[in-house]
């Protein structure tokens, strides 16, 4: 096991130094390039630089005999606002990525398609899903669909059976404010596509869309909270993050609203959500809400992840030996500390009615000296796979410059840290400020952003400050928490 020990003096893998007197009466730690990554209980599998492009969400698709991974990203920076793609020579706008990952320890990057123009948040096309055409109610069997979300320039359906050379097949909701966070039921084709409708008093609600049949989008409504909607006055709500779905089955939507502060979860019946009326009054907005768990003005709601009729063994001989759970992430927004923490609750749905927070989990920041190493320290999002492989047993949380934690949830009233994973940084990491005195103060560190899992058990990273994509998997006690050979 490769323990990372925080240091009483300079290490190898870290360098220590000292600024000005009014600033440095504490040490300050940064990594170093070219130092191994910190790591305990996981280890690097492969790796692929993105072509230095700042990364949002990965997902993992099992493709025939192939695993394909499709990265969106943010957009470019002050410096470089269009990367050079390595493949063709040309500068292209951050959009997405496709890799081959069917052998992890040697990803190969198949093809980069553009994105919209713009800087950091406001480019790019940072979220990306997929489904197979086998599995859309009336899609081409042959095909496999990728959905991704560009900026304000709306969301695209593209063909990628031959994922080296995607194809365009649709464009939905085009000239919005902004996008976000997706949601894509694959057996049922519904979609919930978070954006920003200019009539909307939002700058992020819910346009929902059959996409059973991609090359023919049906609109099914525009969901958000009352106030959000056209023509209302008053104070706006907090902003949606994004929702995740139980499908049909589970009949439930889990939307996290408030990313960083002032945020709550709502649970939404979904048979009423999508056959309910749909016209965006006060009243048919809250028609399918089964209820509303506000949290601190401290925090939000980045990822809503649920887990339901989760076993819980210390109830094994009681009347309710199970319990549904939702996970919630909130998100770290403003460098070095300076916001209250934003961390994982444990949420007992079991009753709708009232949920209730019953456990939390924070990384530890001095394991790290982490509000000193530069950018966000604090949580950001989870695994969202709901393969057998980890599901309901291990959760992978990004903690930014202390890169990811990987949790025994088990147990939801007890979640307990048992490995993580920071990668090294290299000359593709790019800074991030501060002003002290009106002046910026830049350092370079890992921003660990979104991440993902796949079938197989491996576990995927990207990174917000341009480092790129690291596989990792698990070893030691964490690898036989859950039963990995």
């Amino acid at each position: 096991m490769n323990r990372y020990v925080k240091p009483a003096a300079c290490f190898a893998t870290l360098f220590l130094f000292c600024g000005s007197a009014d600033a440095q009466s504490q040490k300050i730690t940064q990594q170093k390039i070219g130092a191994p990554p910190e790591a305990s209980n996981m280890k690097l599998v492969g790796y692929n630089d993105l072509q230095a492009r700042s990364a949002y969400q990965p997902t993992i698709h099992h493709q025939g005999d192939r695993w394909i991974a499709y990265v969106g990203h943010h957009g470019g920076t002050d410096e470089i606002p269009d990367p050079v793609n390595s493949m063709t020579g040309k500068a292209e706008p951050n959009g997405t990525s496709i890799i081959d990952v069917t052998d992890p320890a040697n990803p190969k990057y198949l093809v980069h398609i553009p994105g919209q123009e713009g800087k950091y948040e406001s480019g790019g096309a940072q979220m990306v899903r997929v489904c197979d055409g086998k599995q859309l109610p009336k899609g081409d069997p042959n095909a496999v669909y990728m959905l991704r979300a560009i900026g304000s320039a709306g969301h695209e359906v593209w063909n990628t059976a031959d994922p080296a050379h995607p194809v365009l097949v649709s464009r939905i909701g085009e000239g919005l404010k902004d996008t976000h966070k997706n949601w894509w039921e694959c057996n049922t084709g519904v979609a919930y596509l978070v954006s920003g409708k200019p009539d909307w008093r939002t700058r992020r609600m819910t346009m929902i869309y059959d996409l059973s049949d991609p090359a023919h989008p049906t609109k099914i409504r525009d969901f958000g909270l009352p106030g959000q909607e056209p023509g209302a006055s008053g104070a706006v709500p907090t902003e949606l993050h994004g929702p995740i779905s139980a499908g049909p089955e589970g009949n439930r939507v889990y939307f996290g609203y408030g990313t960083d502060k002032g945020g709550f979860l709502q649970i939404v019946d979904r048979d009423k959500l999508l056959n309910g009326p749909k016209e965006p009054t006060p009243e048919n907005l809250r028609y399918p809400e089964i209820s509303r768990m506000s949290m601190s003005a401290f925090n939000g709601a980045h990822t809503t992840f649920p887990m339901l009729k989760m076993p819980i063994a210390e109830f094994a001989h009681d009347k309710e030996p199970t319990r549904d759970i939702v996970m919630i992430v909130d998100e770290e927004i403003v460098n070095e500390c300076a916001e209250p923490r934003q961390m994982v609750w444990f949420v007992d749905v079991t009753i709708e009615a009232t949920p209730m927070v019953i456990s939390s989990y924070t990384a530890k920041e001095a394991d790290g000296d982490f509000c000193q190493r530069g950018g966000r320290f604090g949580a950001h999002s989870s695994n969202e796979s709901m393969a057998p492989v980890y599901y309901k047993k291990m959760a992978f949380i990004s903690y930014f410059n202390a890169g990811v934690r990987a949790l025994d949830i088990r147990d939801p009233y007890h979640p307990t840290e048992v490995g993580y994973f920071i990668p090294s940084i290299t000359a593709n990491t790019d800074k991030r400020c501060v002003k002290i005195d009106g002046k910026d103060r830049c350092k370079v560190a890992i921003q660990t952003n979104n991440l993902e899992t796949d079938e197989r058990g491996y576990i995927y990273i990207v990174d917000r400050a341009n480092t790129g994509m690291h596989i990792l998997e698990l070893t030691g006690e964490a690898r036989k928490i859950v039963g990995l050979p």
